[in-house]
């Protein structure tokens, strides 16, 4: 029975990842490895514990002794291990390059020894800074702007280099803004939901007219198989949908969906270095045979509904001191969810 390794497989994307995988792939098997950091939660497997074809191992992804056992296991890898969110990167930039850095180049040099595996190293479309005009295709010049698309690029970079020099077999993804259930609530269209639904103000960085581009979760897994079944080593593929919005554009869908006033929205500062629009060419992923199956409209209504019948899950998180710090070291506001109050 062949075996998946899913890295950071506890967190957002990767529980998805697995979810899916298991749903997809019967004869398969997966190993879900991660560190369980403050965006990692068993909660967001629990669902599948009970599913023999799964296996969970703790452990950190620079952590080589560690790691390589369940690495042998292995046939096909998905590095989702990463620190992820470009607020925090800006605060602590140290964390980023241990996991999203050295914890690549611990794959690749057991990759190295055991060429019979296969990696997906997922990437960011962040990684070729703001796009005015067109769309960044695989070859665009990669143009990091935040500590966390630079550790992105260089790990992009560090993946290519191996391939070259050593004829590794990985492939590089990179993909623009995912969303849906089991998203951590620091990320923004999470935010968006769970204040809106505490009552609590929206905070919307500068004019909030930033464009991303969006994608749900399901439709990412969707194109990571296709990849891994279909992808040529060595090469990168965009993963994108085309589906283009203004930070505050998809503010007020949320709103609207939620039924909640939009006195709620609360421009604050702008970040460091925010850039303005990211836009992928996927057409050589299309070519593959991959499209998403998912509209924005009915993805986020999905989201939504997540948010609404889970605030147990989410509450968990928001009232954690965890939580609150970052909340208030990055908007600086302090609140009580209990109370839904701004304090």
């Amino acid at each position: 029975m062949p075996t998946l390794l899913v890295t950071g497989g506890a967190g957002f994307i990767g529980s998805h990842l697995v979810r899916y995988w298991l749903k997809v792939h019967p004869d398969w098997k997966v190993i879900v490895y991660d560190k369980l950091t403050y965006a990692g939660s068993l909660d967001n497997i629990r669902d599948l514990q009970c599913d023999r074809r799964l296996t969970f191992v703790k452990g950190d992804i620079a952590d080589r002794d560690r790691l390589e056992p369940v690495f042998q296991e292995s046939d096909l890898i998905v590095n989702l291990a990463a620190e992820t969110h470009v607020d925090r990167s800006l605060m602590e930039p140290e964390a980023f390059l241990r996991t999203d850095l050295i914890g690549l180049c611990v794959l690749l040099k057991l990759l190295r020894q055991h060429p019979d595996k296969k990696l997906i190293h997922v990437s960011t479309d962040e990684v070729y800074g703001t796009v005015e005009c067109g769309r960044a295709d695989e070859d665009a010049a990669l143009r990091p702007t935040s500590p966390y698309s630079a550790s992105k690029a260089g790990a992009d970079l560090l993946a290519l280099a191996y391939y070259k020099s050593f004829g590794v077999p990985v492939i590089i993804t990179r993909c623009c803004n995912n969303f849906g259930p089991y998203q951590y609530p620091e990320k923004f269209l999470p935010l968006m939901i769970t204040n809106a639904l505490l009552d609590l103000p929206l905070p919307i960085y500068g004019d909030g007219r930033q464009i991303r581009e969006w994608i749900y979760v399901e439709d990412h897994c969707r194109a990571l198989d296709h990849i891994g079944q279909r992808g040529e080593i060595g090469e990168t593929y965009n993963i994108a949908t085309g589906y283009e919005r203004e930070n505050i554009e998809m503010a007020r869908r949320i709103l609207q969906i939620l039924n909640k006033p939009e006195s709620l929205l609360r421009f604050v500062a702008d970040r460091p270095g925010h850039d303005r629009r990211y836009a992928l060419n996927w057409t050589k992923l299309a070519k593959l045979g991959w499209s998403p199956l998912f509209s924005l409209d009915d993805a986020l209504q999905r989201t939504v509904d997540f948010y609404v019948r889970n605030r147990e899950w989410w509450m968990k998180i928001r009232t954690s001191r965890e939580f609150q710090t970052y909340y208030e070291a990055n908007y600086g506001w302090r609140f009580d969810d209990s109370s839904s109050a701004v304090v």
